[in-house]
């Protein structure tokens, strides 16, 4: 199938000035952007997958070998060079390293989408708007590919897992919400301020030693466990570890506001991404 055929989309909204009707136009014309051209993306997913490790010896075997080196690492630094009292540690930076590693990889990868795709984006036909949900939903695929390694690592610490496993859908679907907005955004913006791609490596490394995922959040000094929470990666990655780890379904009023957050994110970035999606044929 060919790119050109299967794709046909609006060129962009016009840049009027945002409200209620103008938002949900665009979150609408979003979503069914999406439904239009879902075999699209499921090409263009397959194809990022195909192409991740293509030529490498090991190929697939990088899915599962790059968090586990990343675990390794963390595990001689955290556990024996600070030693920090958890039990199992390597199975608790486990469970919050790998949702960990599809967010930063999400946005690592979806602030230069555009550019990559830059020959595509230049066909007047072409839906701009899948590369952004292509770069998230093939790192999604690639964290549910990594998931028998997690429960099997778990298992071999001899980690209970219960009934709260089955939260996990959940939380899978929500950090998709949480971090589409994101994609978006930085996907739209990078084209014409290219120095974003640069600031967001640094930004990613300051927010994953803010957010607990090399130690719980009860390590937090309680005078600031208030602030530290206002991060909602704090709040997801915690609920990940609830889950995966400690055997507990995680408090749902904050997973609630994440939700709302995530909903109000979208409906910003859609409307961004609309008024300059016009604009990238020119500025590529």
């Amino acid at each position: 199938m060919s790119v050109t055929n299967c794709a046909h989309a609006p060129q962009g909204a016009p840049l009027s000035p945002w409200t209620t009707l103008s938002t949900i136009a665009a979150v609408t014309a979003l979503c069914r952007g999406v439904i239009v051209h879902r075999e699209l993306i499921g090409i263009l997913v397959a194809k990022n997958l195909k192409l991740r490790y293509r030529g490498s010896l090991l190929g697939f075997c990088w899915t599962l070998l790059n968090p586990l080196f990343l675990m390794l690492v963390y595990t001689l630094v955290f556990s024996v060079y600070f030693r920090l009292d958890i039990e199992h540690y390597p199975a608790f930076l486990f469970s919050g390293l790998l949702p960990w590693i599809w967010f930063s990889s999400s946005l690592q990868q979806g602030v230069t989408c555009i550019l990559d795709g830059a020959g595509l984006v230049t066909r007047s036909r072409f839906p701009t708007e899948v590369l952004p949900i292509v770069v998230l939903t093939s790192n999604t695929a690639n964290f549910l590919l990594t998931l028998p390694l997690l429960v099997a690592f778990l298992l071999a610490f001899h980690i209970k897992l219960g009934p709260a496993m089955l939260f996990l859908p959940v939380l899978i679907a929500l950090q998709y919400l949480l971090t589409l907005g994101p994609v978006l955004i930085l996907a739209a913006t990078n084209v014409h301020f290219r120095d974003l791609q640069h600031i967001i490596v640094h930004l990613l490394t300051v927010a994953q030693f803010l957010t607990p995922i090399f130690y719980p959040a009860s390590f937090i000094p309680e005078s600031l466990r208030p602030w530290a929470f206002l991060n909602p990666l704090a709040v997801l990655f915690s609920a990940f570890q609830d889950v995966l780890y400690w055997d507990r379904v995680p408090a749902w009023p904050p997973l609630v506001v994440l939700f709302v957050l995530g909903v109000v994110m979208l409906a910003a970035s859609t409307m961004i991404f609309a008024r300059y999606q016009q604009t990238f044929a020119e500025a590529l």
